[in-house]
């Protein structure tokens, strides 16, 4: 930044703090499961910018200790409106475990990425305290942990279903999806007199009421109802079919209400707001954020998550793929709300001149880099609409698909006189760049889009992600055909050429993913080893809540079909899918040759892996180089299956004579 910095120009945190803006109490205390970083990236600072935009004293606690007398929760006092709590930027179970549910080393949204400062099941264990030490005081949770837990849902890492988060957490109110919205709407009726008790028909929240009470009317919205946590529990087919209906009320522009009961109490969730408009998104990224670390931070370390988005620049919000594996669009919405320019260049500039940027942005984009500005072309229809993606199985022929927008940015971006460069960081879909996909947009343009990010904002290596080989596999991730990645390689490697860039193409892939065996990951490695790669961005599927996949995961029951599905379950499973990824490393090949030959696909060993006498001759070589051996003549003890050969059966004498004869 270009001005010095005070500590009143980050959100209190410490008594201190509050009393160095004048404030003698407190209307709103929002604790979070991140360390405090005032950026528009991290959803806490966010959140905590809007609650003070909206003329409300607030004070943020990160990372509360759990684990002493908890003072962390009354240090600051009892607030006069709510308590706000959120697991941070994260899922706290994805922050603190990875897919073979084993702890992570280092905790990317911590200083020096030190962990154990954020408790598994935060959102519920920090509400919890607080219900405890103020039961009057009213609490709303919020944040991804709790966007996505908000009905019935499969829990991976206690491999069980879990209800609701309101019931575990004992709160008053769960604002879900991207809180912006909701909360303005909360703080000015709340302003207003209403009593926290009746903020029943707010939209995009949730809350829990007893069965006995009357639900509380809106004539513009219809209720449907869908099986009981109890019925849940009791029949995996009934909980798959209950997602359908929760995904598609989620990405309706216009949705219902849902209900579900839970014990003796109802589960009401109210339908999302529109999407944000440009107006709407642009008031929540032009906050007076510092961008920085809180400055209590400086001697602790690094937060590598701060690092790694310090010098980028988030354009859009939402994502229309609608992968199956993906919570985006359950969290951030199906349809895209794009910033204006004026905004984005606003911040471009705000970095630019910040102490130690040295030119670089690291990513300009978004949950996917090339969806902005995109959307329907007739609002009406998209209105009208229930399809969890808008470009699978086909690209909708409403959908604007233009990259123009896009394309005028990035270069926008880079005329900034402190700007040498700009990378693209963000996911690229690359399906949305092939002709033969995208039928919506001209070829001329998208080659175009595709030459500038290439020859301009590329650094060695341009990642995308095709996820899988296998057509199934890939219809069940909501993904194109993989003749698609073959297509789009084609155009890489045209413009690759054409303009000696020397770039690789890194494709990501997913294993052990429902509907995928053995043979798919097979196949996988065959098609992509014959394209010239060796995998690297590969990794195992995580189930985490409210995903197609993870309610297959869980059920075995596909939720729009209700048939039933296979997926590797078994740690075993996981691994054996996982080894194919790395065909290329001597300690898995004769797994391969044998998996492969007991189901009969010597086809694959051929394409996969080197002849079996190949790798006798290479076996006999090493057994009997000498190099990098310090005296002349001498001959390394010989691999016992060439002993036997030799007739020699393991006799130290025998050896001696055979090392004697080689010698001379």
């Amino acid at each position: 930044m270009t001005n010095e910095l005070r500590l009143s120009d980050w959100l209190p945190t410490t008594n201190k703090e509050v009393k160095i803006r004048g404030w003698e109490e407190l209307d709103v205390i929002l604790f979070s499961g991140d360390a405090y970083v005032d950026h528009p990236s991290f959803g806490p600072a966010v959140i905590g910018r809007i609650i003070e935009d909206c003329g409300l004293r607030i004070a943020i606690v990160p990372q509360p200790s759990v684990t002493d007398n908890l003072q962390d929760f009354t240090k600051l006092g009892k607030p006069n409106m709510f308590f706000a709590v959120t697991s941070g930027t994260m899922d706290s179970m994805v922050s603190n475990y990875t897919a073979s549910k084993k702890q992570r080393d280092k905790d990317a949204y911590t200083p020096n990425g030190d962990k154990g400062l954020r408790p598994d099941y935060a959102t519920s264990v920090y509400s919890r305290i607080l219900k405890e030490k103020f039961p009057d005081t009213p609490i709303i949770i919020g944040g991804i942990e709790a966007s996505l837990r908000r009905v019935t849902h499969y829990d991976y890492w206690s491999d069980k279903l879990s209800p609701d988060i309101l019931t575990t957490s004992n709160a008053d109110l769960l604002v879900y999806g991207m809180g912006e919205q909701p909360l303005r709407d909360v703080i000015d009726l709340l302003k207003k007199g209403v009593p926290f008790s009746s903020l029943k028909t707010v939209k995009q929240t949730a809350y829990l009421q007893d069965k006995s009470e009357e639900l509380q009317k809106n004539k513009n919205w219809e209720a449907v109802t869908i099986a009981s946590h109890e019925v849940c529990l009791s029949d995996k087919k009934i909980f798959a079919s209950n997602f359908k209906v929760i995904e598609q009320e989620s990405n309706k522009t216009y949705g219902n209400r849902i209900i579900q009961e839970v014990g003796n109490n109802r589960l009401v969730i109210n339908p999302p707001y529109p999407t944000m408009t440009e107006k709407e998104i642009d008031s929540s990224f032009d906050l007076p954020y510092t961008r920085l670390p809180h400055p209590k931070y400086n001697k602790r370390g690094p937060i590598s998550a701060f690092e790694m988005i310090k010098f980028s620049i988030n354009i859009h919000r939402g994502c229309f793929g609608g992968c199956s594996f993906c919570t985006i669009s359950a969290h951030q919405g199906k349809f895209i709300a794009s910033r204006s320019k004026e905004s984005i260049m606003k911040e471009v500039d705000t970095v630019a001149n910040m102490k130690d940027f040295k030119g670089y942005f690291s990513d300009i984009g978004g949950p996917s880099a090339n969806m902005y500005k995109m959307k329907g072309k007739v609002q009406s229809i998209c209105d009208k609409c229930v399809a969890p993606s808008c470009i699978n199985p086909v690209i909708c022929s409403n959908l604007d698909t233009s990259h123009k927008p896009l394309t005028d940015i990035y270069q926008s971006v880079d005329k900034h006189p402190k700007v040498k460069k700009s990378f693209i960081g963000s996911g690229i879909r690359y399906d949305m760049l092939v002709p033969e996909f995208n039928k919506n947009a001209d070829p001329k343009e998208l080659e175009e889009y595709t030459e500038e990010v290439l020859t301009k904002h590329v650094s060695g290596r341009l990642k995308v992600a095709p996820e899988h080989t296998s057509d199934p596999v890939l219809k069940l991730m909501r993904k194109p055909s993989f003749s698609n990645f073959h297509q789009f390689k084609k155009l890489f490697d045209k413009i690759n050429i054409k303009k000696k860039l020397n770039l690789q193409l890194i494709p990501y892939f997913i294993s052990s993913h429902p509907a995928s065996e053995l043979e798919d990951m097979a196949n996988l490695a065959a098609e992509t080893k014959d394209m010239g790669f060796k995998l690297e961005q590969v990794q195992g599927f995580t189930p985490t809540p409210m995903t197609v996949a993870t309610v297959i995961y869980y059920s075995g029951y596909h939720p729009y079909t209700l048939k039933k599905m296979k997926t590797p379950r078994t740690k075993q499973e996981k691994e054996d899918q996982h080894r194919f990824f790395f065909w290329y490393k001597p300690e898995n090949q004769k797994w391969i040759r044998n998996s492969l030959k007991k189901v009969g696909r010597f086809d694959l060993i051929d394409r996969l892996l080197p002849k079996e006498d190949e790798l006798k001759k290479d076996s006999f070589k090493k057994g009997h180089s000498n190099s990098g051996s310090k005296k002349k003549g001498f001959v390394s003890v010989m691999p016992k299956e060439d002993e036997k050969k030799c007739g020699f059966k393991g006799k130290s004498k025998d050896k001696k004579k055979y090392k004697k004869k080689r010698r001379r």
